[in-house]
Order: C-alpha cells, then structure tokens, then sequence
C-alpha cells in the first residue's frame, strides 16, 4: 500500500514538472516569435544601468514621448510620426522594462524613478526643454515630471492620462497586480505569456473599445512586444508601483505654470474621463482641455490628425516663436 501511494505521488509530481516545463517552452517559444515578427528600429542608450531603446527622428524642436502600461515606442512612431510636418524632432523612446529598454538592476519602477531616468534621458540627448507627450500611465510619468524637474521642460500634452489614484479593483488591473518579485518572476515564466497569448483579441478590444482594435496592431502596433517575460514583468512592477507616488503627486498639480494640455475620449473605459480628465481643468492653470466625443482609450490610433493637432496647439505655447529682431545681425563698419 505504502508503495502505491509513492508511486502516485511520484507519477504526480512528474506531471507537474513536465506541465511546468511545457509552459517555460512555449513561453519562450511566443518570446521568440514576438522579438522576431517587431525586432528593434531605433538606437540604445544607457542611462544609471538602464538601456533605453529609442527612435529619434526629424529636426526642430524636440517633441519627447512617453508610451503607456504595457504598451511600447510603437504606439506613437507607427501612429503620429509619419502625419507631423516639417519643423520638430520627435523622439519617442521605450520606458525601463518595456519594448527593447531594459531596467536596472534593483529598480522599482515608481514615478519619480521614471520621471528622473527621463529627464537624465532628456540630458543625455541634449534636448532643449522639449515638450513631453505622455499617454495613459505614460501620462501619470510626464506629470510627475512636470512637478518634480520642471526646469527640464518646456510644457506637458496629455492623451488619456492616468492622474488620479484609484483601487485596483475600480481600475480593472489586479491581475496584474503581484508584489511579489519571485512570484512576478515565476508568473512571467509560467502561466502569464500563454494566457495573455490566448486572451489578447479580448483584451485589446477592451482597450480600443468602443472603437475597432487595428488589424496591423499586433505587428506595426508593437503589440507582440508585450508577449514576453521581462515585459510582463515591467507591467505588473509598473502597477504596484504606481499607487506609491500618485497620492502625494497628484497633489502637487496646482504647482504646475508650464503650458499644459490634456486630450481625453469621452468613450475611454479603461480610464475615465470623469475622474482623470474633467477634474484636472480646476487643479492646472491655463489647462487646454479638449475631450473627445466618442473616441476610447487609444486616440493616436483612431484620431492620429486631431491628436497631432492638439500636440501642435501646445507646441506652438511651449515654444516660444522667435522675436523678428533673434535674426537680426548689426552691421559692422
């Protein structure tokens, strides 16, 4: 009898291990084909044993951009940098952890760690104040930016911005919410990559609702990119680490003086318009605020002219144009 129980056991215990070596595989394996279908397109950078991918393209006044939760450089080369005409230098760059940037060892990706990685990142490229684009969580790092190193900039533009703090739960991210590091590690290894593989249709579709999830998203959206380990795991550390700083930052928005602006659709469902768009026009001054009727959470994809629009409506406040006299050069004699 004693035997027979082993014997079980042990036969239960091999499945395990082969179940768990069948997930590591085909995680590794959707690894692969996702570096493989959206290889790298820009230049890296390391900046405090952070190596930042990024894509720097045009002359003029720097424009830089921050991408979202999960999301990649993509989001804004492949929708807006082809429409901008002449006269900006656009730089859109992959935050720590996510895309082709990788993070430093022991960083924990909280606000003011990104927000300082992108203003050194402002420094290493030599960048004149530029005006910072964020989206979504992008959006809660350009902020943090403007508040806490505002002599770096020159004025913000918001699309969908997280601005608020909220529960996990009203924000729909728990599962994404692991503390642990050894579990995050264990998950992103595991079970995560196949499930997110099996559910990215759905999940993508709730994201651009209520408009139609682009048919070229996957590939010149970037969005295989977020079907690997080491990205998986800069999202779930970037929703842990979001509710340590947003509190006390959000407080801290009446400080702002910086031209400032914020593009909001009227449809979002994955950040609402009434808690982080609407309550902003009374905490900035001066605040352009322009919501979108109808449009979700993914305007650069949907309304790419208007959104360019709008950046180029704060553009023209943040930089200042040039007096007739700037090009005037005395005679000598």
């Amino acid at each position: 009898m004693p035997i027979s129980i082993l014997s079980w056991l042990a036969l239960l215990f091999l499945l395990a291990v082969l179940g768990i070596a069948c997930l590591v595989l085909a995680t590794l394996w959707i690894a692969a084909k996702a570096q493989r279908l959206v290889p790298p397109v820009g230049k890296f950078i390391e900046i405090d044993g952070n190596r930042i991918h990024y894509v720097d393209v045009g002359e003029g006044r720097p424009i830089v951009f921050l991408h979202g939760l999960g999301a990649q450089l993509h989001h804004f080369r492949h929708t807006l940098f082809g429409h901008f005409g002449p006269g900006y230098r656009l730089i859109a760059l992959d935050r720590p952890g996510s895309g082709y940037s990788t993070r430093a060892n022991g960083a924990t990706g909280r606000l003011p760690e990104q927000a300082a990685l992108v203003r050194r990142f402002i420094e290493k490229l030599e960048l004149e104040r530029p005006l910072v684009v964020g989206h979504s969580l992008g959006g809660a790092v350009t902020l943090t930016l403007a508040v806490e190193h505002p002599e770096a900039i020159s004025g913000i533009a918001l699309l969908a911005p997280l601005t608020h703090l909220e529960t996990r739960g009203r924000q729909g991210f728990d599962l994404l919410y692991i503390p642990s590091r050894l579990r995050r590690w264990i998950m992103a290894y595991t079970v995560a990559i196949p499930l997110s593989l099996r559910f990215a249709r759905p999940t993508m579709e709730f994201i651009f609702a209520p408009q139609v999830f682009p048919a070229d998203y996957m590939i010149d959206g970037g969005g295989w990119l977020g079907l690997r380990p080491v990205h998986f795991q800069a999202t779930s550390a970037d929703v842990v680490a979001v509710e340590q700083d947003l509190g006390r930052i959000e407080q801290r928005y009446g400080e702002l003086v910086m031209p400032a602006g914020i593009l909001f659709g009227t449809a979002d469902r994955v950040i609402d318009i009434r808690i982080h768009g609407e309550p902003m026009q009374g905490k900035i001054a001066g605040l352009d605020f322009e919501p979108v009727d109808g449009v979700g959470h993914m305007p650069q994809f949907v309304e790419p002219k208007r959104v360019i629009g709008f950046i180029e409506r704060i553009a023209a406040r943040a930089f200042p144009s040039p007096q007739p006299h700037d090009n005037f050069n005395e005679p000598f004699g």
